[in-house]
């Protein structure tokens, strides 16, 4: 289980260390794993100034730029399309170990004219994928400060090892409770106030009789017109920090609250989804090709969410690709369920299935969180 300082702070009011923290989280049984401080490996990168720039005489898709670090000038030479005179970026000088691309940077001569260290793209510095260009940034940056304070990249990242019977901390909110159960601070409260709907969903959950504790609660919530793009820079900044691929609003936001609350949760886009919802058993043989791009071929038994046109969810584990969400959803259909964890356990192991939700679900998620209020 991995979180950062501040995202645990958003649910543990502390003046603690990290020091203190860590050492406080194996006194618990929450072994620490590791520490990962992004300051460490951004050090070298600082906030830089473009003093001049002109093309390479002997290479049409370079350039020559002296880059003024806060210190000195030193002459780079830039394939970036948009490198240029006047902007300001990030710089690498001489003996930058550059992790995006594995390398250690040396003085050298290209095409014969000098170049003394590196103008950085998002890529080089593992913080997106983003390599089009080096890094633009706006006029106000401050020169010679540290890119990694500046960007916010300062913010350590703590890995502790989760046991089989401690579920309840598959979620920052559940870490949180323990430290501050444990006097390491103070536990925030979740907003947990309603929202008010202002219309009737047009989908509904049924259950088929003799589900029993196999699904013992279904809620969801129809949202209309919404706009599926990026998510906000700091969600996809806490993902990123602990492994997770960004990839859309509605994908992040239930992967963030997945590791937030650990609560799963799952989005339908609404307009594919053909009549009500139904938690039932597979008869055997049916098929759903999920959101891992497999084909999945349920035995009897196993706990499927159907529509009118057949399965669309292992339920408790993965979504199916055909009522998955686009960049064109408009309509979501918004599920959280609790499911038994045998069951999860039984059903992920037989279509060798591993996500994020089955490992929580399979441990125990919450009830309810009203009972901390």
């Amino acid at each position: 289980m991995k979180f950062t300082l501040s995202w645990l702070k958003d649910h543990l009011e502390t003046d603690a260390s990290l020091t203190e923290i860590t050492d406080k989280l194996t006194a618990i049984g929450l072994e620490l794993e590791g520490v990962e401080d992004p300051r460490d490996a951004l050090a070298p990168f600082k906030i830089c100034f473009v003093e001049d720039a002109w093309k390479h005489p002997d290479a049409d898709k370079l350039n020559v730029c002296m880059v003024n670090d806060g210190t000195n000038t030193v002459q780079v030479v830039c394939g970036a399309p948009n490198a240029r005179k006047g902007m300001k970026g990030v710089f690498a000088p001489s003996g930058s170990y550059i992790p995006g691309s594995e390398m250690t940077l040396k003085p050298g001569v290209i095409r014969g004219e000098e170049s003394n260290g590196m103008l950085c793209s998002e890529r080089e510095l593992m913080i997106s994928d983003e390599h089009n260009g080096i890094i633009d940034l706006p006029e106000d940056a401050p020169i010679g400060m540290s890119f990694a304070e500046y960007a916010g990249k300062d913010d350590p990242i703590i890995e502790i090892a989760i046991t089989p019977n401690r579920g309840d901390c598959l979620g920052v909110y559940g870490v949180a409770r323990d430290l501050a159960a444990a006097g390491i601070g103070t536990l925030k409260q979740p907003n947990l106030d309603p929202v008010k709907g202002s219309f009737d969903s047009s989908i509904n959950w049924n259950r088929v009789e003799g589900l029993g504790d196999d699904a013992p609660r279904a809620v969801g919530c129809l949202v209309k017109g919404i706009k599926n793009g990026p998510s906000p820079k700091w969600m996809q900044d806490r993902l990123l920090a602990i492994g997770l691929r960004p990839i859309s609003a509605l994908v992040d936001i239930t992967n963030y609250v997945t590791f937030d609350l650990g609560r799963p949760l799952h989005v339908f886009d609404a307009d594919k989804v053909k009549g009500d919802l139904t938690i039932g058993y597979a008869k055997g043989g049916e098929t759903l090709l999920g959101l891992d791009g497999e084909e999945h071929t349920f035995e009897e038994g196993m706990i499927i969410i159907s529509d009118e046109n057949g399965p669309e969810s292992i339920g408790g584990i993965m979504g199916g690709e055909i009522s998955g969400c686009t960049e064109e959803t408009t309509n979501v259909f918004l599920e959280s369920a609790l499911w038994h964890p045998v069951r999860i356990a039984e059903t992920g192991r037989k279509l060798s299935v591993e996500t994020d939700a089955r490992y929580r679900f399979e441990r125990g998620v919450a009830v309810s969180y009203t009972h901390l209020r």
